[in-house]
């Protein structure tokens, strides 16, 4: 039996199921209190919603995807919009806390690609790893801030845990970009962009934030883990694609 091809970054992070795990990715940088405050107070997700949107995909496209010159373009951007991110707390350039944002990153790379395709293989798991160390190199964080392996990765995960705190105003500001702030033309997918980002937290995390679940819910998602990933498979490639590509040419064409 022949061998399956190595999982690489860019095979997970050019498919567009990688947005269902969008707000869950965006709940645990919230969850993390420096980052918490940062994103609450600076943020501009709730006043130019696409803008934002196309600044995190540009990054995450630019990072997994692009060149070295489409990396160090991103740098830039992410370095310059930075700047005025800091406060009681805080800062922007705080590689601890960059560290949290890129190891989100990752992990939310792994649960998609596992709910889509499944488990990552033993054989891809180390070098899948050390790829992702890329989306702290964008930012100001050295390779040994890393754990060593994934597996050390996974226990300091964990131990993270416990420094997970969330007061009220970033509660606000996660339940606002989940729906009852949000600007009228994103409000249609709103719905089933919150309840996947409810489904994808462990309870921990969903009762910081106040986010429901129940027993309804669970059965909700073992329908959509059962049927989402056959229909999106049913989806040409070049549309499942279309995203990456879309957001990488204008990253480019902004640069030219």
């Amino acid at each position: 039996m022949p061998t399956p091809p190595p999982v690489r970054l860019a095979d997970i992070n050019i498919e567009s199921y990688i947005y269902f795990g969008a707000g869950a990715a965006v709940a645990w940088q919230l969850a993390y209190p420096g980052v918490g405050r940062g994103v609450a107070r600076h943020s501009q997700t709730l006043r130019r919603p696409f803008s934002r949107l196309r600044a995190t995909m540009s990054y995450i496209y630019a990072v997994s995807l692009g060149t070295d010159e489409d990396r160090a373009t991103i740098a830039r951007h992410v370095n310059r919009a930075h700047v005025p991110v800091q406060g009681d707390g805080y800062n922007a350039f705080d590689r601890d806390l960059q560290l949290w944002v890129a190891a989100t990153l990752y992990r939310g790379g792994l649960e998609m690609h596992e709910l889509f395709v499944g488990p990552i293989p033993a054989a891809s798991r180390e070098a899948l790893y050390r790829e992702a160390w890329a989306f702290g190199r964008t930012l100001q964080v050295a390779d040994t801030q890393w754990p060593a392996t994934a597996d050390a990765f996974d226990a300091w995960w964990e131990s993270r845990q416990a420094e997970l705190c969330v007061d009220e105003e970033v509660r606000t500001y996660l339940h606002a970009v989940l729906g009852n702030g949000a600007p009228w033309y994103l409000r249609p997918a709103l719905p089933l962009q919150a309840f996947v980002t409810r489904a994808l937290l462990p309870p921990h995390v969903r009762q910081l934030f106040a986010l429901s679940w129940t027993a309804t819910d669970e059965r909700r998602w073992a329908r959509f883990r059962r049927w989402a990933p056959r229909l999106y498979w049913l989806q040409p490639r070049w549309l499942r694609h279309l995203p990456a590509r879309y957001f990488l040419r204008e990253l480019r064409r902004q640069t030219a």
